[in-house]
């Protein structure tokens, strides 16, 4: 046999022991046997120990053979009918895998044991508390972190270079863009980009002054006093800061309207010219062409597997703090709602029953062939270690029931002849 585990080591320590108790019975009858055959001519009484005790022998040694039989040939010598488990091993196999199949793997037997047990109740118990709720959270993040590692990288990879892909060329780009600037003048968010951009352009203006003036005095004739220019410049200069400002300060101001229903012709124009979907649609292509676009589809799936590995091995990280609030969450409305209670109840039901319809005889075939693959003695050995503690009170209490059936028949056949 294969190296014992403790239990089997305390279940062989244990059937030892009771072999010896059993035989010790046996031994017993046969000294008590002897000696009141030895005194039976001197003292007629003894008679009925006698009887007693050599009836015991017997059932003591029928017994033994009787165990002893079903695991081994007794003394070693092939007697017919004898070390009947290493035999029929491989029918004992089938056997019980077909009696666990008729008798444990029905879906009644299993349905009953399911609807007693309240899956549901006792889940959303356990998940409710956070410490267990972590549990599970890493035992999940486990089993992600274990399913990225097996995954073929570059199968992923250009899955998933793919999909995102064909996402981005299912997307209409001028179509979307026109929508974008739609929800932009709804909430007045093209207001407060000209108002950055005015705000940008008198900036400009102040930064580049001296340049402008420059500019002014190159063009400027030579006969005009550079008085007068600086005079010129000074009206043109204030007279933009003066528009910028005007326009900055009144939210209707004409070029406020110009801009806004250019802004609106050109959203529509995005949703409805067919040259401006075909070029969005160009320049979407252009993008996807791009060197820099095609590597960073490319390590997409490289940086998405790196930071889910890094998450889920992080016990503080974010994806674990959501895993356990989720499961958490999930545990106490499970715990608070029957509802929810009966329906996790019927799935479990109905996947349980699934795998016993339709794996009940893999189960069968599993327990017969594991048996078939035992060596004869090693399973008369396994066998014995399971039951064989159990049998030895058969011997003993074949050795008191015998002597017991010897004394009657002594005293009735003293009583009668």
């Amino acid at each position: 046999m294969d190296e014992l585990t403790a239990s089997e080591r305390d279940k062989r320590a244990g059937l030892r022991r009771m072999k010896r108790i059993a035989t010790g019975f046996l031994v017993g009858a046969t000294v008590v046997f002897l000696l009141t055959r030895w005194q039976e001519p001197h003292h007629h009484w003894l008679g009925y120990i006698r009887a007693f005790a050599e009836a015991a022998m017997v059932g003591a040694l029928a017994d033994w053979f009787a165990v002893t039989a079903l695991f081994r040939h007794p003394l070693g010598i092939p007697i017919p009918h004898t070390a009947i488990v290493p035999k029929r091993k491989d029918q004992i196999g089938r056997s019980l895998g077909e009696f666990v199949q008729d008798n444990f793997l029905t879906t009644e037997v299993v349905d009953a044991r399911l609807a007693k047990a309240q899956l549901g109740q006792r889940l959303g118990h356990w998940l409710a508390q956070p410490v267990n709720a972590s549990k599970a959270g890493e035992a999940m993040a486990d089993a992600l972190g274990g399913a990225l590692e097996v995954l073929d990288d570059r199968e992923v990879g250009g899955a998933l270079e793919q999909l995102v892909e064909r996402r981005v060329r299912a997307i209409a780009v001028a179509p979307v863009l026109g929508r974008a600037i739609d929800l932009s003048i709804e909430g007045g968010h093209h207001q407060r980009l000209l108002d950055a951009v005015l705000a940008g352009l008198g900036g400009f203006l102040d930064d580049n002054r001296d340049t402008f003036r420059k500019r002014l005095e190159h063009e400027s004739p030579w006969w005009i006093p550079e008085s007068i220019d600086d005079r010129i410049f000074n009206k043109i200069y204030t007279a933009v800061h003066t528009f910028l400002a005007d326009v900055r300060a009144d939210a209707h101001h004409d070029v406020r309207s110009a801009i806004d229903q250019r802004v609106r012709a050109f959203a529509e124009r995005l949703r409805t010219d067919p040259d401006l979907a075909a070029k969005g649609e160009e320049l979407t292509s252009e993008l996807l062409a791009h060197p820099d676009v095609r590597a960073w589809l490319r390590s997409l799936w490289g940086e998405v597997k790196s930071g889910t590995l890094a998450a889920t091995a992080d016990p503080h990280s974010e994806l674990r703090r959501r895993i356990d609030g989720s499961l958490a969450q999930v545990g106490q409305r499970l715990h608070d709602d029957p509802a929810m209670q009966a329906k996790v109840d019927a799935w479990v039901q109905r996947a349980v029953g699934y795998v016993v319809t339709h794996y009940q005889h893999e189960v069968a075939d599993l327990i017969a062939t594991t048996v078939q693959s035992w060596d004869g003695k090693a399973t008369g050995e396994r066998m014995e270690l399971q039951v064989g503690r159990d049998l030895q009170f058969i011997r003993i209490n074949g050795t008191l029931v015998g002597g017991m059936a010897g004394l009657v028949i002594y005293t009735l056949s003293q009583w009668l002849f």
